[in-house]
């Protein structure tokens, strides 16, 4: 009996001993928690891009999308953007050019393809390239810097064809509406690349206007 006593009451004081510790232990202020580690970023998926539209669906039957980086598939939606956006504009002018044309006296009468030509502004060239560049020169501030090996690639914050300019503010706040708008942007941008191209081509071939 008294064995067991003795036995029993080391335990209580060892235990009790071990409990103190561990208070103590607790009660140090500063203790470091374990940091939570944060999620990994989402991966980038070119097929997640707007554009991605039926019938075609994710449309890559080259494979030009296959080894290239995030920042280096934004600069390509990039400049589909401008390019849809320009031919957009230059797809309606010239057609409305060869209808209305009541500039420059009315008197210039002649194929969109060569109607530059026929006006006073041709001679003020480098005057229009340089508007242009101006215009143009502020993509340069979207770039990697070339200087770190960055050749055509675009700064991973910024939003491909997103200039900060909607005097309108026409702009939708839903993301599902956004995506639609940027869909039809691109679709049409791209319908109307393949028919300015089109149109320049059968007046070159013709030497005639349109209509």
């Amino acid at each position: 009996m008294l064995l067991i006593i003795g036995s029993a009451a080391a335990f209580v004081q060892q235990h009790g001993t071990l409990r103190t510790v561990l208070r103590a232990v607790e009660e140090v202020p500063g203790t470091p928690e374990t940091p939570e580690v944060p999620p990994p970023p989402p991966s980038f998926d070119v097929k997640a891009l707007p554009g991605v539209t039926g019938p075609f669906g994710f449309f890559d039957p080259l494979g030009l999308s296959t080894d290239l980086t995030e920042k280096r598939v934004l600069y390509f939606r990039e400049a589909e953007l401008k390019h849809g956006r320009v031919a957009m504009l230059a797809a309606v002018g010239f057609v409305v050019a060869e209808f209305f044309h009541p500039l420059f006296g009315g008197t210039i009468d002649a194929p969109s393809y060569v109607a530059f030509q026929q006006t006073p502004l041709q001679t003020f060239w480098p005057v229009v390239v340089l508007y242009i560049g101006v215009i143009e020169i502020f993509s340069v501030f979207t770039f990697e810097s070339p200087f770190e090996g960055n050749w055509w690639t675009i700064d991973s914050k910024h939003k491909p064809g997103d200039f900060s300019f909607d005097p309108l503010d026409l702009k939708p706040t839903n993301p599902k509406e956004i995506l639609d708008m940027q869909n039809k942007e691109l679709n049409n941008g791209r319908l109307a690349m393949i028919g300015i191209a089109g149109m320049v081509a059968q007046e070159l071939a013709t030497g005639k206007t349109l209509f």
